[in-house]
């Protein structure tokens, strides 16, 4: 078989370091509709990845590959990793892998992670890692001094995987094409090595399935599926009674086709915080965490900033969810909640911070001290902020403990904590809930009353 030229196996090992970078940060991407996106998910995720690949790197030095047959057992390789790619990263066959787990009585997001990771993330990276080398032998055929030259290609591909991947194709593509350019790839790798009849059948064959599999119309008919981004994947389901709003597999918004009312604590909110608000001035709102728009729907009167790092969300709620156009008094800007209450010069009367999806699904920068000052700093005098948080009612776990110290950690003075239906005190029924969180930005000098001093009636 024809040697392969110097500047084709550098190439291929630039192409093998984008494929692997691309394609664990797309899994890592589908894998947060189930197991959320925190620094354990990542980690157990990271490690088996570059645990395998490790083990590849030392397998394909082994004398028993003959340089001789280098050129097939790549061919293979790369053919192995277009197959995985769209086995282990197209979001139907996840879901489905999912189902499974919790059929099986795998219910815990740890447990899960490193389940899929050693089933799916380990011979794909183990091949990466073998492929490296096996491609860096052929290199040093060329010279004994291209070392240097195998890691830098090898690492400038899997730069290019990481920008590309995040900043331009999930954005624009959505992550199923994402998956369907990473198949494209690793066949366009295969077919480079070795042309025979049966290699492009099995190319035909993979990219066929990659396509299908991940295409718009299919993801929409059967999941529901109307966005699959770097951010977010977005359905919108009708049910008899009502249109719900899903991000990220959970419910965010519900519309209810006789307006009878939303989302129990948007209901609650609407009722209490915003249809109660005087007549006479505009007040401002800002919304961060827009959801399906549904906070003021029918308010006409004050002005409303929604904020959202969904881009979509806007076209989504007014086409497919609410489907009917905000009113002019709504405006969107897609930007992160902290960079915006940061940059933001405005002062508001009503801040609603609804960005929390569930105790797994936690933007974890957005429940801190810090975050809560910035939180707080924006508030206007008399003004009010509420958060919806999926806590415990009764503190049953660390996190709904440690959330409540933070907060008023920030808030000491004029809060309450409002439970969202009904709830046991006394032992856990019913799991977390949609618990508000308020503080009213009111003077309060601290004052406490004591037995040597309560001037009660002069308060009063």
């Amino acid at each position: 078989m024809q040697k392969l030229s110097r500047a084709t196996l550098i190439f291929l090992i630039f192409l093998n370091g984008y494929v692997s970078l691309s394609l664990e940060l797309s899994i890592l991407r589908q894998l947060s509709f189930y197991v959320g996106s925190s620094a354990v998910v990542t980690s157990i995720i990271m490690a088996i990845f570059l645990g395998f690949m490790s083990l590849g790197y030392f397998v394909g030095e082994s004398e028993r590959i003959n340089n001789n047959r280098i050129r097939n057992t790549l061919n293979v390789s790369f053919l192995i990793i277009a197959a995985l790619s769209v086995v282990a990263a197209s979001f139907p066959l996840i879901t489905n892998y999912f189902a499974l787990m919790y059929s099986g009585g795998l219910t815990s997001g740890v447990v899960q992670t490193f389940t899929y990771s050693l089933l799916f993330l380990s011979v794909g990276p183990f091949l990466f890692g073998f492929n490296t080398t096996l491609l860096s032998r052929q290199l040093h055929c060329y010279s004994a001094k291209s070392t240097g030259c195998i890691m830098a290609w090898d690492t400038i591909g899997s730069v290019f995987g990481s920008i590309a991947t995040t900043l331009l194709l999930m954005p624009f593509m959505g992550v199923n094409y994402t998956v369907v350019l990473i198949t494209v790839l690793s066949v366009i790798a295969g077919l480079i090595l070795r042309r025979r009849w049966w290699v492009w059948i099995v190319c035909a064959f993979v990219l066929g399935l990659s396509l299908y599999i991940n295409s718009n119309s299919y993801q929409k008919n059967r999941l529901g599926i109307l966005v699959n981004n770097a951010n977010s994947t977005i359905s919108v389901i009708d049910y008899t009674d009502a249109r719900v709003l899903y991000m990220n597999g959970l419910p965010m918004s519900v519309y209810r086709r006789d307006k009878s009312g939303m989302a129990e604590y948007i209901d609650y909110l609407n009722e209490n915080f915003i249809n109660t608000m005087p007549a006479d001035k505009k007040y401002k709102i800002l919304v961060l965490g827009a959801g399906g728009f549904t906070l003021g729907l029918n308010d006409t009167h004050n002005d409303y900033t929604f904020v959202d790092i969904e881009r979509t969300l806007k076209d989504v709620s007014e086409n497919h969810f609410l489907k009917q156009k905000l009113t002019p008094n709504k405006r969107f800007i897609v930007a992160d909640a902290s960079q915006y209450l940061k940059n933001t010069p405005e002062m508001y009367d009503f801040i609603l911070l609804d960005v929390y999806s569930n105790s797994y699904q936690v933007p974890e920068s957005l429940i801190t001290v810090e975050f809560m000052q910035r939180l707080k700093s924006r508030i206007a005098p008399n003004g009010i902020i509420a958060l919806n948080m999926i806590v415990y009612p009764e503190f049953a776990d660390k996190y709904s403990r440690v959330f409540d110290n933070t907060f008023r950690t920030v808030f000491p003075y004029n809060t309450s904590r409002q439970v969202i239906g009904t709830f046991s005190p006394w032992r856990n029924i019913d799991g977390a809930a949609n618990v508000i969180y308020t503080y009213y930005n009111i003077e309060n000098d601290g004052r406490v009353y004591t037995i040597n001093k309560t001037p009660v009636i002069y308060d009063r």
